[in-house]
């Protein structure tokens, strides 16, 4: 085969039979610059974290849109309840008791006169304001406790297990009644620090177990060879991968303190009028639900419907972080 001259502009490449074909400079420039080329020499595509593909599928997830959407309502009306009404819920007019719908009134009035709609709106801010403190306190004080205890063990591991084994044996619903009726505060910071109180264990235990697993991982080893000091390793290399089953616990317990403190609120141990809590206007309706069944039927569907959402998103938030599920 005669030798062809030389021509910058092209460049030679060798077939699968022996023989040569010869490509344009760009084509042969492609295929080096080509990620994942079959030279080899290409940028290789960034791997996605568990975070970033977690975020991914939530966004295709319907459930999770619609019960985000949800509770964005629920989180700017319990902020600003003037958008959507402008009365007071503590105003009430006895002439008015257990009427119907009416203009002004939707929702129609309770039995002492005030107005549901407005009494619903407002507790509304109640409820998000117990859920997302009550939340934070536990997730924190959890998943600190649960994070030394898995990292260290040792005595500090079986102490704070057993500590947590006496939590766990205490009713909640009697343990509000016992701790809670000795309370005359009327603000939400007695139920937070009772649900806190008693919430934490749950996520202390899930905190250990994430951490005595991900501190079996080979990076976590290698950064202990290297002399990393224990607030680092903990930091930096054991907690964000540790902190996925913790967010999931939370976010569906979020929708389960709601629920309690209705509960003790309607008990009469939780909030206290003139507080406004949808568990204080189910109980104040309990008595009248023949002759006025709406004053129970506005707050209870509010009520229902915040606690659904938040189940709903977390059932997402589990799907996408669990990677046994992909």
């Amino acid at each position: 085969m005669p030798e062809q001259p030389f021509e910058p502009g092209r460049a030679i490449a060798g077939t699968g039979a022996g023989g040569a074909m010869d490509l344009a400079t760009t084509e042969a420039e492609t295929l080096e610059r080509t990620p994942g080329g079959p030279l080899g020499t290409g940028p290789a595509e960034r791997p996605r974290s568990l975070w970033s593909d977690a975020w991914r599928d939530l966004r295709r997830n319907p459930v999770f849109v619609v019960s985000a959407l949800v509770i964005l309502f629920l989180v700017v009306i319990s902020v600003w309840p003037s958008l959507i009404t402008s009365g007071s819920p503590l105003q009430c007019d006895l002439a008015k008791a257990q009427e119907g719908s009416q203009p002004g009134a939707p929702f129609g009035y309770d039995g002492q006169g005030c107005n549901v709609y407005t009494r619903t709106v407002y507790g509304t801010r109640t409820s998000v304001t117990v859920g997302v403190c009550a939340t934070l306190g536990v997730a924190l004080l959890g998943s600190v406790l649960g994070g030394l205890a898995g990292f260290f063990g040792g005595s500090w591991d079986s102490i704070l297990s057993r500590i947590t084994d006496v939590f766990f044996a205490i009713p909640v619903v009697l343990g509000g009644l016992v701790l809670l009726s000795v309370v005359t505060s009327n603000t939400v910071w007695p139920v937070v620090g009772f649900m806190v109180l008693l919430g934490w264990p749950q996520v202390c235990r899930i905190a250990r177990g994430s951490v005595i697993t991900a501190k079996q991982n080979d990076y976590v080893q290698a950064a202990r060879a290297l002399g990393a000091s224990h607030s680092r390793i903990l930091l930096r290399h054991i907690a964000p991968n540790a902190v996925a089953p913790v967010i999931v616990v939370a976010t569906i317990a979020l929708g389960t303190y709601i629920a309690l403190e209705a509960t003790l609120s309607y008990l009469g141990v939780g909030l206290k009028p003139p507080s406004v809590s949808w568990g204080i206007d189910i109980s104040a309706a309990s008595p009248f639900v023949r002759n006025a069944p709406h004053a129970l039927l506005w707050p209870s569907g509010a009520l229902a419907l915040t606690v659904l959402a938040f189940i709903m998103l977390g059932d997402a938030v589990r799907d996408a972080l669990d990677p046994k599920l992909r």
